[in-house]
C-alpha cells in the first residue's frame, strides 16, 4: 500500500553546551520539501516503522499551545511551513531543559493513507557512513535513521476533526530509555493519556471469562472459546488491525442466547468498540507464565490440572513429564555433582 505525500518539511536541532548549561538551537528551512518519489519512498518506511512500534495514545489538553497552531493551520489560518518552523522551536525550548536531549533532524508531514489524514512528526538521527564513489574512492557521508527512532508522535486528523470526543487521535512512541522520552515529547505537544490499551485487553479478558462462566461452560469448553478469541486477536496483531468487539463476537459462539458484545454491551467494562490488541496481555488467553526469585514458567493453560497440579496450601506446583531438553539438563547436571 502507498500513502499520499501533501507538505513534508525538515529542520535541524542543534544541541549547543555551555559548562553545564545545555541549549537546544534551530536551524529551519525557509521552504516545503518538494514531494519527489524519493521523499515519498522516505515518508512510506517511515510510516511502515511506525507502524511496527509500540504506541500509547494522547489527547491535547485544553491549554496546549501546539493544539491552539494546529487548530489554526486546520483551519487554513497558517501556512504548513509556519506551523513547522513554530513547532520546531517549541520542541527546542522544550528539550533544552534534559540534559540527554541530543541533535538531530526533525520531520512534520502532512499524508494520507487509507483516506484518513495524518500530522507525523519525528526526530531523526543523523548517521555517519562510508560510500564507494565512481571512483572506487571511499568517501563520508552522512544520513538520516529511518528505521530505528524513538520519539515520533502522530495525529489523526481525520479522527480530531470529526469525533470531538475521541481519545485515540494522538498517538506517541513509548521511549526505551524511560518515561522522560515520553514525558518531554506529551510536554511539547501539549498531550495528556488517553486511551490505554492495556487496560483496555485486560477488561476485554475479564469479559470474556465472565461470558464463559454466565454460559455455565466446563473448563474445557471454556478454553477453546478463549482460544478462538486467541486465534483472532493474533490475527488482528498480525495486520497490524486493531480488535472489533462485533467481529470478535461473530468469531465465538453465542451462550445463553446472547452474543459476547451484546453482553459486554449490557454490563459495565468500559469496552471500546474497537480496541489496539496487546501481545503480553493476549497470552494469558491460552498460557499462565511468570517470573521471579530466579525462576521462569511458562505453559499452555489446558495443562492446568492434567499434567501441571498447583497446590496452593503449600504454595507448590507440580510438574509431570518434564520438556525433554529440561530434563536433560537436570540429568547432565546431577551426574556432575556426583
Amino acid at each position: 500500500m502507498s500513502i499520499t505525500v501533501n507538505q513534508i518539511v525538515l529542520h535541524q536541532l542543534i544541541k549547543q553546551t555551555d559548562g553545564e548549561n545545555t541549549k537546544m538551537e534551530s536551524t529551519l528551512r525557509e521552504e516545503l520539501l518538494p514531494i519527489t518519489p524519493e521523499v515519498e519512498q522516505m515518508m512510506l518506511l517511515l510510516h511502515q516503522a511506525y507502524q511496527n512500534k509500540a504506541k500509547a495514545f494522547g489527547i491535547f489538553q485544553e491549554n496546549s499551545v501546539f493544539a491552539q497552531h494546529l487548530n489554526r493551520l486546520l483551519e487554513q489560518e497558517i501556512e504548513f511551513l509556519g506551523f513547522s518552523q513554530y513547532a520546531t522551536k517549541l520542541l527546542a525550548n522544550e528539550l533544552s531543559k534534559y540534559s540527554f536531549a541530543d541533535s538531530g533532524t526533525l520531520i512534520l508531514c502532512h499524508y494520507n493513507f487509507l483516506a484518513t489524514d495524518y500530522l507525523f512528526i519525528a526526530m531523526l538521527d543523523n548517521r555517519h557512513s562510508m560510500l564507494v564513489d565512481e571512483h572506487l574512492d571511499i568517501r563520508r557521508t552522512e544520513y538520516l535513521d529511518i528505521t530505528q527512532f524513538d520519539i515520533a508522535a502522530r495525529v489523526n486528523l481525520t479522527d480530531l476533526q470529526i469525533n470531538a470526543n475521541s481519545n485515540r487521535y494522538l498517538t506517541f512512541i513509548k521511549g526505551r530509555v524511560g518515561r522522560k522520552i515520553s514525558d518531554f515529547f506529551m510536554d511539547f505537544l501539549g498531550a495528556e493519556e488517553g486511551l490505554n490499551p492495556q487496560v483496555q485487553n485486560q477488561c476485554l479478558l475479564q469479559a470474556v471469562s465472565d461470558y464463559c462462566e454466565q454460559g455455565e461452560l466446563n473448563k474445557e469448553q471454556t478454553q477453546a472459546v478463549k482460544k478462538q478469541v486467541f486465534d483472532y486477536c493474533k490475527g488482528q496483531l498480525a495486520t497490524g488491525e486493531e480488535i472489533e468487539l462485533a467481529e470478535l463476537s461473530a468469531n465465538i459462539p453465542t451462550l445463553s442466547e446472547h452474543p459476547f458484545v451484546s453482553f459486554v454491551e449490557n454490563q459495565d467494562y468500559g469496552l471500546e468498540e474497537s480496541i489496539p490488541p496487546v501481545r503480553s496481555a493476549l497470552k494469558s488467553l491460552t498460557k499462565f507464565s511468570g517470573s521471579g526469585k530466579g525462576i521462569t514458567l511458562s505453559f499452555d493453560a489446558d495443562l492446568l490440572n492434567t499434567r501441571i497440579h498447583w497446590d496452593s496450601m503449600n504454595d507448590e506446583l507440580v510438574i509431570k513429564g518434564l520438556p525433554p531438553n529440561l530434563k536433560d539438563q537436570l540429568q547432565k547436571a546431577l551426574k556432575s555433582k556426583n
